[in-house]
Order: C-alpha cells, then sequence, then structure tokens
C-alpha cells in the first residue's frame, strides 16, 4: 500500500518533497497498523491465559474436594476401628478385674496352706532328727556323702562302658591308621627292608661305578629311584629305596652291569629297563605260581600282577605273599568243614589285602583300594564283601567273608607270624609282669598268648569292683609309660570271692 501512495504523490504533485512526506504518512499508518494489531494479539492471549488460569483453579478445587472426601472417610474409618478396639480394651479389663476378685481369696489359701506345710516340715524335721539322733546338718553331709559314693560309682561304672567301647572301636583304627599309612608311604621301618647289599669283585669297582666326576652313579640312581651308597666297606655297595620293588630292580641292574664291566650312562639305561622288565615278569609269574599253589583259577592278568607284587611287601614284618596264601589255605580249611564254597573262601582270602600293594598316589585305605581294584576286574560280590568286611568296615554278608575274617586274624596272629629276638620277648614278658606286679593290691600276675594279654589277680579285701576298673587303667597307662611293644596288650583284672565250708 505504501507503493502505491509513493506513486500516487509522484504523479500527482510530481516533486520530491511531496513523495517524501507521503512516505512519511504512510509509514506512520504502517506503525499505528501494527501496533493496533499487537495490542489485540496481546488482548487476546491475556484472555486465553486468564480462561486457563480459571480452568486449573476450578480442576484444583475438584481434585482437593475429592482428596478431602477420602481422607474423612478414612478418618471416620478409624475413628470406628479405634472405638471398637477401646470397647474390646475395656471388656478385657473388666474380665481380669472379675478375675483378680476370684483369685484373692484362692490366693489367700495358698498361702495358708504354705504356711501349714511349713510348719509340718519343721514338725518333721524334728521328729526325724529325733529319731536318727542326727541334726539337720549332720543329715545333709550324710545324704551328701552318700550321694558322692553312688556318683563315684556310676561314673565308675559308665567310665568303663566307654572305655570297652573307645578299645572297641579304636584298636582297630589305630592300627590300619598307623601300619597301613607306614607300609603304604614306603616309610622306613628297619635297615633290613630298606637297603640290599651288592657285592663287588674289588675296591677298583667302586670308582667305575661312581664315573667320572659321579656321572655314572647319578644316572643310575635317576634311571633306577635307588640310593647308591658307597662307602668303606670293602667290596661292597649299598642300595637303598623304601619302596621294595625299586629296589629289586637296583639291585639286579647293578649285578648286571658289574658282570658286564662296561659301565656308562647309555648301558645303565639299557640294563635298567631289562632288569625292570624281567622284574615284572616276575612279578606276574609269583603271582601265577600262587594262585597255582592255591588252587584260584580265573583271575584278571592285573589282579595276578598285583598278586605277584605282595612277593616284595610286608606287613608287620611278616611276607604279604606268604600270609595271603597261608589266609588262603586257612578259610580253604574252614570253608570244606562248613560245607561252603571252598574256592570262594580262597579267592577272598588271596585277595583279602589286596589294596596294600596299591602306593599312596592311590587315595583311600587299602579296604576301599581293594574293593574298587576288586570290582573294576568284575571278581564275585561275595569276594568283595570278604575284602570289605575283612576288618569289619562293612557288615559281613555271607560266612565266607567271617571265615576270612577268622582266617586273617590266626595268619597274624600265630606265634612266629612276626620278626621277634627269643631274648627280647621273654624280657618283654618278664618286664610286663613286674609293672603289673608293683600294684598294692595285686596278688599273682599271668602274662598269656605270647605277650598279648595279662591277667592280674587281686585280694578281694583290697579293693571292690570300682577300684578294679581303675587298676585295669591304671596298669594299662603304666605299660604305655614303660614297656616297647609291638601291637597291643590287653589287661584283664580278676577280683573273685570265694565262701568254704566243711560238712561233717
Amino acid at each position: 500500500m505504501t507503493g502505491w501512495l509513493v506513486v500516487l504523490a509522484a504523479v500527482l504533485g510530481g516533486g520530491v518533497l511531496a513523495g517524501a512526506a507521503l512516505y512519511v504518512w504512510g509509514r506512520g499508518l504502517v506503525r499505528r497498523a501494527g501496533d493496533a494489531a499487537a495490542r489485540a494479539a496481546a488482548e487476546r492471549s491475556e484472555r486465553v491465559l486468564e480462561d486457563s488460569r480459571q480452568r486449573l483453579a476450578l480442576q484444583a478445587k475438584e481434585e482437593l474436594l475429592a482428596a478431602r472426601e477420602v481422607l474423612e472417610a478414612e478418618a471416620e474409618r478409624r475413628r470406628t476401628e479405634l472405638t471398637r478396639r477401646d470397647v474390646a480394651v475395656e471388656r478385657r479389663l473388666a474380665d481380669l478385674e472379675e478375675r483378680e476378685r476370684e483369685l484373692g481369696p484362692r490366693r489367700q489359701a495358698m498361702q495358708d496352706r504354705e504356711r501349714a506345710l511349713e510348719a509340718r516340715e519343721r514338725d518333721i524335721v524334728d521328729r526325724l532328727e529325733q529319731l536318727s539322733g542326727l541334726s539337720a546338718q549332720e543329715a545333709k553331709q550324710e545324704l551328701v556323702r552318700r550321694l558322692e559314693d553312688e556318683a563315684r560309682s556310676d561314673a565308675a561304672a559308665l567310665l568303663r562302658d566307654i572305655r570297652e567301647e573307645a578299645r572297641r572301636t579304636a584298636e582297630r583304627d589305630a592300627r590300619k591308621i598307623v601300619a597301613l599309612a607306614i607300609q603304604r608311604i614306603a616309610a622306613e621301618q628297619t635297615a633290613e627292608m630298606t637297603v640290599s647289599t651288592v657285592p663287588l669283585p674289588n675296591d677298583e669297582m667302586k670308582g667305575r661305578i661312581i664315573g667320572r666326576e659321579g656321572r655314572n652313579i647319578r644316572a643310575f640312581e635317576a634311571a633306577t629311584g635307588v640310593d647308591i651308597i658307597i662307602d668303606d666297606t670293602p667290596d661292597t655297595v649299598v642300595v637303598s629305596s623304601f619302596d621294595p620293588v625299586r629296589r629289586e630292580v637296583g639291585r639286579l641292574a647293578l649285578e648286571r652291569l658289574i658282570a658286564d664291566g662296561r659301565i656308562h650312562p647309555g648301558r645303565i639305561e639299557e640294563i635298567v629297563q631289562k632288569a625292570r622288565a624281567e622284574i615284572d615278569a616276575g612279578l606276574v609269574e609269583a603271582g601265577q605260581q600262587a594262585a597255582y599253589e592255591i588252587g584260584v583259577h580265573g583271575l584278571h592278568a592285573e589282579l595276578i600282577a598285583l598278586v605277584g607284587r605282595m612277593k616284595y611287601r610286608t606287613s608287620y614284618g611278616q611276607n604279604m605273599l606268604a600270609h595271603s596264601k597261608e589266609v588262603a589255605w586257612l578259610a580253604g580249611i574252614m570253608a570244606a568243614e562248613l560245607k561252603l564254597d571252598v574256592q570262594l573262601a580262597k579267592r577272598g582270602a588271596l585277595l583279602h589285602d589286596i589294596g596294600k600293594v596299591l602306593t599312596h598316589e592311590h587315595d583311600g585305605t587299602h579296604v576301599q583300594l581293594g574293593v574298587e581294584v576288586a570290582t573294576k576286574y568284575g571278581e564275585h560280590a561275595v569276594v568283595i564283601n570278604c575284602i570289605a568286611a575283612h576288618h569289619d568296615d562293612v557288615p559281613h554278608d555271607t560266612p565266607i567273608s567271617v571265615i576270612v575274617q577268622a582266617a586273617d586274624a590266626v595268619s597274624g596272629s600265630r606265634p612266629g607270624a612276626r620278626r621277634e629276638a627269643f631274648e627280647t620277648y621273654v624280657k618283654r614278658l618278664t618286664q610286663l609282669e613286674q609293672i603289673a606286679g608293683e600294684f598294692a593290691g595285686v596278688e599273682r600276675v599271668f602274662a598269656i598268648q605270647a605277650g598279648r594279654e595279662v591277667r592280674v589277680v587281686v585280694s578281694p579285701e583290697a579293693m571292690d569292683d570300682a577300684r578294679v576298673s581303675e587298676l585295669s587303667a591304671q596298669i594299662a597307662r603304666k605299660i604305655e609309660r614303660d614297656l616297647q611293644y609291638p601291637g597291643q596288650i590287653k589287661v584283664v583284672v580278676i577280683r573273685e570271692t570265694r565262701a568254704v565250708d566243711v560238712a561233717r
């Protein structure tokens, strides 16, 4: 529109001033029109905002009224609940007051009865003191003394039962844990069980065995796992090892090297391999020979090899292969007498200690290892039970397992089964009787069962039954302190009372 006004002014007036005036006038019109439009827009915005404020205020009032109604309803409900509880509490208080009123006379009656009982008790105490001739304090002391005597007697009986139970369970476990751990870990028992001597043709051979800068002896010890001891003993070399099979391999290989004369690391490895193969074959042959002698057939090849390994194992100084064969013969004889399966009895007896030949590299007791290896190679269930039950670790399922256990005990405890010098044996029996005879009240002492049991006869007038139990424990403890002995010693104290009269 401004443009048109400018054009119109130019056409009408035709002058510059006239055009400028018209331009200024047009700009003023435009400004006034814009201001009017802005004021109209602001008025419309104000009206819209006012309407929004009114709507929000109305909505807030409605929500406030609704919340107030909810709160008033909740407050009314709580007032009702509190009123109900107050009524219940008042009712319970009224009941308690009523019971209190009812219990009042009863309480009084109880107090009267208590006073009457106290008076009666005093009368009874006075009469008892008159009848017994003892005061109350003296009677209490007498009662305490009798209770102490009864308690001592009961304690002695209980102690005797506990000791018997502990002895039944501990003696088996202690022997098994100590002896088998020593055997399986190949710990030192005696010098004769850990060394072998190899004779030499001359002392010059010692230098050849040692080799330049000790290379021959180091190669030999590395190949065999044994220790070679070369000392001042003339014409003798000692082979030492806690593993009997490894020691035998070393002894055999050293003898062959000495006989061959060519001693160097290469030759040593060759001879050791041949010696080890020969010993392994010898173990199998020993197992086959044992099975043939016993009459046991059909054993797995691995079981045969394990039986052969018993040849180089000992238990309490007793060769295990000889022990197992002896147990098998005893079990077979007893099974035949009882009309049982002789073959199963011999088989179970031959394999009952098979777990002992397994080394410490296998975890578990020799019973568990024996059961595992017998199960692995398909042995009969009766044979497996003979292995598992020969130390009472599991119940006996058949009479055959009981026979095997009895045969094992007979073989292990027979005279001569365990090595012991005669002088040491006699000295131990003498010391055993002397130790038991040192206690007061002992009349006679007898060492029986090759020193495995000592029987002590005491005077019945010198001690009672409770004292007998204590004496057996004291003797056992003194034997443990003062005497060295294999296995265990049973102490039996005998107290006997006899009444003698003569008929005329």
